[in-house]
């Protein structure tokens, strides 16, 4: 009885120190976030594309990826502009645990198992911006395709370093009925290598 009570103790104070560190981790993304309209703009594109690609007549489906661009062009400008904001934070706050799920304070005291959010949001920012560039000459549904990717890879980078890769993982599958694994499979070569190497395989 003794070792049971002592084991929810010990349980009870990792999920209130768990939980403090994560609303620490939200709040400090949060108000780096709340300058941009990101989420807003990732919406607007999404449902963009399933607009333009739903329309049978090939005229109207080129003038609403018109229209699109000039989102395109403001949510990569946006991602850089996060990038470069989030540089200003202390490695320490920075660092994402790469364990399956969230324990409180592992990044500080297993650093050698996280990695740096600073250089994962400008990986974010540059896939995202090749993708919208098109460099690979992709049709412009598979361009759209790879862009959604790349901005579903941010999102779960996001969700990542606020709880766990377990939770981010498990609210892309609910949301988007996408694993990540599959997402991972559809961003562009260089942002898959580069990614995989960052997290550690």
């Amino acid at each position: 009885m003794d070792i049971f009570f002592m084991a929810l103790v010990v349980a009870l104070v990792l999920t209130v120190l768990k939980n403090h560190e994560q609303r620490q981790r939200i709040a400090l993304l949060g108000a780096h976030l709340q300058r941009f309209q990101l989420e807003k703009l990732i919406e607007g594109l999404t449902e963009g594309y399933l607009r333009a690609f739903g329309e049978a007549d090939a005229q109207r489906r080129e003038s609403v990826l018109g229209m699109l661009e000039t989102t395109e062009r403001l949510l990569s400008a946006q991602l850089d502009d996060l990038a470069r904001a989030l540089q200003g934070l202390e490695p320490v706050q920075a660092r994402i645990s790469r364990l399956p799920i969230a324990l409180p304070w592992a990044t500080r005291w297993l650093p050698s198992a996280t990695f740096d959010l600073r250089e994962m949001v400008r990986l974010h920012a540059t896939g995202v911006a090749q993708a919208i560039a098109n460099a690979d000459g992709l049709s412009r549904r598979d361009q759209a395709f790879r862009v959604s990717a790349e901005l579903l890879l941010f999102q779960h980078t996001c969700h990542w370093y606020c709880r766990s890769r377990g939770v981010a993982s498990a609210r892309l599958l609910a949301r988007h009925r996408t694993s990540h694994e599959q997402v991972v499979a559809a961003v562009s070569p260089a942002t898959r290598q580069a990614y995989l190497q960052l997290i550690g395989g």
